[in-house]
């Protein structure tokens, strides 16, 4: 299917371009409040907030960070940094301390926007960044209330298509987490291409269950239904009975999901309580979905479950189940390429293209413009000719959708986050009792997968106290299940980890 031309716009423009005609309707609803914020609302104060955000020294150019769970304040925040011609960058809110100062000082974010809950690490991390505090205020703080009733006029900023509009964070396929940068024409032409497949309208309503800062929740919770004049939900945390009570309430239609929610839905006696009828798809994504949980949540609320593929480094979608109940959508596959993607399955040893089954190259208008501040990352994600490497074994089905096989990248899933290996392997030898470490994931049957270290001891070593050294250090998603001790950490002569003679003792009990 051949993609519609990509407007020259900026996103917010690109975004808010109908909002006029939704008038009154809301836009964003606070599932736990009921607040609610209007789409004629929207454009003005996103104006408000860009003209306060640059009366405080705020900048084109400049990074505005978001720490804060699902909450209106964050669509808003994002419209008006954008709108000043600056770019944002969510941060996981579950991140410790010192997480959230390595991805501050790496993004140069100058304004950090956050919640009461969050305040004191984000001050404890926030360096030079002034904070912006949204539901109340505290000494040292801008209120959030202060941007949003802003009189003086903001000055007119050119923003072209080609500015880095997102700087989300991602390790890619392997490595430490970069910043991504996504332009205004990136996210633009990745709406188009999911509304080509599976549209939000008007008549729908969003349930943003999904968190902000990863790129699943910000595109599907905020992008896709924006432009579509959906009615967004946002709830702040996931939780099974509260998003189930939330889709009763506002009769909610649409429910962008990760696998855990998925499975909770196909097998959790909690939903039996709830009335879902006006649900009319589900869309999982951010981890592969297994065909059998996707079949069993189809089949007991009766609606149509598809999923959906995509990388940080694509402003989200590269595949995706349409919404036409009529399309093909095989259980398990990740649907068809959106439009506008080309997709090629190459060898991931010789390089030449493969028959059946290969690594995902894609290419596409919303592959990013590159990693911050890393010629080098970058050249190895995408190739001259503009391919990403997805780092993804796949195959076709008859009807053109990809099936993702297995994955060639060596990051770990848990629960639709990513963890990095070498992250965790850095962490562990600075533990004194751990001469090497190596990180792999084991499958399990909730989260998809838990990080498993294996250790050579310098000494005595204590596995509990080596799995309670990182777990105080870390994000809970990123605690590893198990320590095991090795003898040696196999490494290849370039010193290379050579995880595959690890794996096969990842399932063996220990």
């Amino acid at each position: 299917m051949t993609m519609q031309p990509i407007p020259e716009l900026d996103l917010p423009t690109f975004l808010l371009a109908g909002s006029a005609r939704h008038g009154g309707r809301p836009a964003f609803v606070d599932g736990r409040t009921g607040r609610a914020v209007r789409y004629d609302e929207l454009a003005p104060a996103a104006g408000r907030i860009a003209a306060g955000l640059a009366a405080r020294g705020f900048r084109k150019g400049d990074v505005l960070a978001v720490l804060a769970p699902n909450v209106p304040e964050w669509p808003l925040a994002l419209l008006g940094a954008l709108t000043a011609g600056g770019a944002v960058n969510g941060i996981n809110p579950l991140w410790t301390t010192g997480e959230i100062a390595a991805q501050l000082t790496d993004s140069g974010a100058r304004f950090v926007l956050t919640v009461p809950p969050f305040l004191d690490r984000a001050r404890e991390a926030a360096g030079d960044a002034r904070i912006v505090l949204a539901g109340g205020e505290a000494p040292g703080t801008i209120p959030f209330a202060a941007l949003l009733a802003e009189t003086a006029p903001l000055r007119p900023v050119a923003i072209s298509p080609a500015d880095t509009a997102l700087l989300p964070y991602s390790s890619g396929t392997t490595g430490l987490p970069k910043g991504v940068r996504l332009t205004h024409r990136n996210i633009v032409a990745n709406v188009l291409q999911g509304e080509a497949w599976t549209a939000a309208t008007p008549h729908d309503v969003v349930l943003a269950a999904l968190p902000y800062f990863h790129a699943a929740g910000s595109f599907s919770g905020i992008f896709l239904a924006l432009h579509g004049g959906a009615t967004v939900v946002t709830q702040p945390r996931f939780d099974l009975e509260e998003c189930l009570a939330l889709i009763q309430e506002h009769r909610g239609t649409i429910l962008p999901a990760a696998p855990p929610i998925v499975l909770a839905l196909a097998r959790h006696p909690a939903v039996d309580r709830y009335d879902l009828s006006s649900l009319e798809l589900v869309v999982s994504g951010s981890a592969p979905l297994p065909a059998a949980v996707q079949r069993d949540c189809a089949a007991r609320l009766g609606r149509r479950v598809v999923q959906a593929y995509g990388m940080t480094e694509t402003s989200t979608l590269i595949a995706m189940g349409r919404r036409d109940p009529a399309a093909p959508h095989a259980d398990g596959s990740v649907g068809e390429p959106v439009p506008g993607t080309e997709i090629r399955l190459v060898d991931p040893h010789s390089g030449a293209e493969a028959a059946e089954v290969g690594e995902l190259w894609v290419r596409g208008p919303q592959v990013m413009a590159g990693y911050l501040r890393d010629e080098a990352a970058t050249a190895e994600m995408i190739d001259a000719d503009g391919w990403l490497r997805t780092g993804d074994l796949a195959t076709l089905s008859a009807t053109g959708e990809i099936v993702i096989l297995d994955r060639v990248k060596e990051l770990i899933k848990v629960g639709g986050f990513q963890v990095p290996p070498a992250e965790l392997e850095a962490l562990l030898v600075t533990h004194p009792a751990v001469a090497d470490a190596a990180v792999l994931g084991r499958p399990d049957p909730d989260r998809g997968e838990v990080p498993v270290a294996f250790v050579a001891p310098r000494g005595e070593l204590d596995p509990d106290a080596v799995a309670a050294f990182v777990a105080e250090r870390v994000a809970g998603y990123k605690r590893i299940a198990e320590v095991r001790i090795v003898d040696v950490v196999p490494r290849s002569p370039a010193g290379k980890i050579l995880r595959r003679a690890l794996r096969h003792a990842v399932a063996a009990p220990a």
